[in-house]
């Protein structure tokens, strides 16, 4: 059996003050145990979305009628409440276990050697998005879902998609500084692509605001503007980046660029593809919410290949690193 280390009034009080570096202190996760925490909080980031849209499809917005209790004499749901309030108080509850998958994020990135503060900067900052959205979750349900809180509630659920992407690319890579696999004018022609990615997403937050599934039975109020306008302004924007996507993987074929770019490009054109196929069936048979479902999971798909795409770009390769003790460690990273 292995002997279990007795702790001391020293070591308890240096969890107290600071617990993270406790637990770095006697534990070094493998790195595959870090790029595998990492990739959690991004599964879960998107589960959250997916789960949220459960929400606003089945009318279950208001199934919980206030915040942060479910109603004024509970915490949880009640049975008078029925099947609304188990979906939304359900959806709150897996804001704990998007927590924990953030903090164990942070946990395995500070405890990685030697320690790379750019990745437990990255777990904070998703630890922080994700206490500002729930904040912004709870003012959505006290405001009675007024579209434009919902619409912002989802833009920054894109921005911890934005972050966990972020942080998982870099577990996979080194330390050294990023170097540039394709020209600028490659480069310039990607960001083009991810500012049109943005306002694609942004135009779609306008059609569920102006659309018909308000997020509950009760009357709410919607965004003053045709719905059906603003799809098809959503759907001229979507062929953009599919050009945009295209083009660019015609450009990276034609200046016989590295694998990775060129395939993280195919990745997002056939998920783009997809994308507007579930599109165009919905807007035709009038917004059935499993395709409605379907399309916001497709859009969290689509923003991350999209960040992907502009990852991919450069490299970071190992670096040596010199780690405080009797011995100087590598860094190990493989460019994705």
């Amino acid at each position: 059996m292995v002997r279990v280390p007795k702790l001391t009034p020293a070591d308890a009080a240096a969890a107290l003050r600071n617990p993270l570096a406790f637990i770095a202190d006697r534990w070094t996760p493998d790195p595959r145990t870090v790029r595998r925490a990492a990739l959690a909080a991004l599964v879960m980031s998107v589960v959250i979305v997916v789960t949220g849209g459960a929400v606003r499809l089945t009318g279950s917005g208001l199934g919980c009628p206030t915040w942060p209790t479910c109603t004024d004499d509970s915490l949880t749901t009640t049975r008078a409440m029925g099947v609304h309030g188990v979906i939304e108080f359900g959806n709150r509850m897996l804001t704990y276990v998007l927590c924990a998958a953030v903090g164990w994020a942070i946990i395995a990135a500070r405890s990685g050697k030697p320690w790379r503060r750019d990745l437990t900067r990255l777990g904070w900052a998703q630890f922080w998005v994700v206490m500002g959205n729930a904040v912004l979750g709870g003012i959505v349900v006290l405001v009675g879902l007024n579209p434009y809180t919902v619409a912002a509630h989802f833009l920054l659920s894109t921005a911890l998609i934005t972050v966990a992407t972020v942080m998982w690319q870099r577990t996979r890579e080194g330390d050294a500084e990023p170097r540039p696999l394709v020209g600028g004018a490659v480069r310039q022609l990607v960001w083009v692509l991810v500012a049109a990615s943005v306002l694609l997403i942004a135009v779609g937050t306008v059609v569920t605001g102006s659309g018909p599934h308000a997020g509950d039975s009760t009357e709410v109020a919607r965004i003053p503007l045709d719905w059906e306008m603003i799809a098809k302004l959503h759907a001229v924007l979507a062929w953009i980046v599919v050009t945009l996507t295209f083009a660019l993987w015609f450009v990276l074929k034609a200046v016989d660029a590295p694998k990775v770019p060129l395939s993280r490009t195919r990745e997002l054109f056939l998920i783009l593809l997809g994308q507007g196929v579930i599109g165009y069936i919905q807007y035709f048979t009038h917004l059935p919410e499993a395709l409605v479902g379907l399309h916001m999971l497709g859009s969290c798909l689509m923003w991350i290949a999209t960040m992907r795409v502009l990852l991919s770009l450069r490299e970071r390769p190992a670096s040596l690193t010199h780690v405080p003790g009797p011995a100087t460690e590598v860094s190990v990273g493989t460019p994705a």
